[in-house]
């Protein structure tokens, strides 16, 4: 590896886990064989792009095995917390996708986080070009802090621990959702949550308010009461909302579907929470609202709580695979406590992230 001088610097990263992104064209090849493929598909740009990724991949088990790093291999969508035992580093390959998927098995926030982004926007052949037509294809990369052109430099740097100011703490939203006989505490959603009706032409009916908590002397809340993990709580300042849903975002995911939606590009060192009503219907509530309610931000202290008023619900976390579904009469709580997750990024990682890949 040329550029790349060590010394005698020990190993700070000893055991690791890869998780490794399927590919489309694997997915679509298994089809294939039970003749489900859909007839359109590009086989040989999607075959040049999986050859991208299983190249970046065995670049990377070179890397560890040069180092004599203890690793193993799993399959993003064959990931389980039995792979997270002894392990004190998680390395996601493939895209922003494969990051979030992977940081919802961190939920503890005591393993660190490193992406690899397997098959970038930029090639080395791209680099030679003055302009280039980007793939929108690809994935941006945003939670990566490698990509395939440089992790042979940079890997090695962050296995030796000289890369630990790269090492940043990001905020993660925790969310509750209590319904009739249970209570639901979601995986830490490091981008954004997505809470609305499972079909997107159907409206979202939910009731949106604050949550205080109450003490023996406030136990006779004038409002409304409610209770998480049998702490009692006042809600108030609430209003019915009819839209599309609602869109909550940390500072790490507000440059990707918050600001696609309207929403605004959040510091990064920010450890607040914004939110964004999606096509609020104001005409049909009986109450004088605001539009700025329609986009705000819970802050640190502060507790949102939505009662939902449709018969049908869903809460997407970090895009669409993995959801959580809400019944007429649940109760969610939304706050920043989540345990934050240390994840190694680049220092001038001021760019969009996506949920979407």
């Amino acid at each position: 590896m040329s550029g790349v001088n060590l010394g005698s610097a020990a190993l700070r990263y000893r055991n690791i886990l890869v998780v490794i992104k399927q590919t489309a064209f694997e997915e679509y090849s298994q089809l294939k064989l039970r003749g489900q493929a859909p007839k359109a598909l590009r086989w040989k740009r999607l075959e040049q792009r999986y050859k991208a990724h299983k190249q970046c991949v065995n670049d990377l088990l070179s890397v560890l095995r040069k180092h004599e790093v203890s690793f193993s291999c799993v399959n993003r969508v064959e990931l389980d917390r039995q792979h997270l035992s002894d392990i004190d580093l998680m390395v996601a390959v493939g895209g922003d996708g494969t990051v979030l998927s992977a940081a919802h098995f961190l939920d503890h926030g005591t393993i660190p986080l490193l992406g690899i982004n397997s098959d970038p926007n930029i090639t080395i052949e791209d680099r030679q070009v003055t302009k280039k037509v980007v793939d929108e294809r690809r994935s941006h990369g945003a939670l990566c802090m490698c990509t395939a052109i440089d992790l042979e430099e940079r890997v090695p740097q962050i296995l030796h621990g000289e890369k630990q100011d790269n090492l940043t703490s990001r905020t993660r939203i925790r969310c509750k959702v209590k319904s009739t006989f249970s209570e639901t505490r979601l995986v830490p959603a490091l981008n954004d949550l997505l809470i609305a009706n499972p079909s997107p032409a159907a409206v979202s009916r939910f009731r949106l308010g604050w949550l205080s908590q109450l003490d023996d002397n406030s136990m006779h809340h004038p409002g409304t009461m409610t209770r998480f993990a049998g702490i009692p709580y006042g809600v108030s300042h609430s209003l019915n909302v009819w839209s599309s849903g609602m869109w909550v975002c940390t500072s790490t995911g507000s440059s990707a579907a918050m600001a696609a939606a309207g929403g605004q590009v959040m510091d990064m060192e920010s450890s607040d929470l914004q939110y964004l009503i999606r096509e609020h219907m104001m005409e049909n509530s009986n109450e004088s609202i605001d539009a700025d309610i329609n986009n705000g931000f819970i802050e640190s202290g502060q507790k949102m709580h939505l009662r939902w008023n449709s018969q049908r619900g869903r809460i997407f976390i970090d895009g669409s695979h993995l959801t959580h579904n809400l019944e007429l009469g649940d109760e969610i709580m939304i706050d920043n406590q989540a345990p934050p997750l240390p994840m190694f990024l680049s220092q001038s990682r001021n760019k969009p992230s996506s949920s979407l890949t």
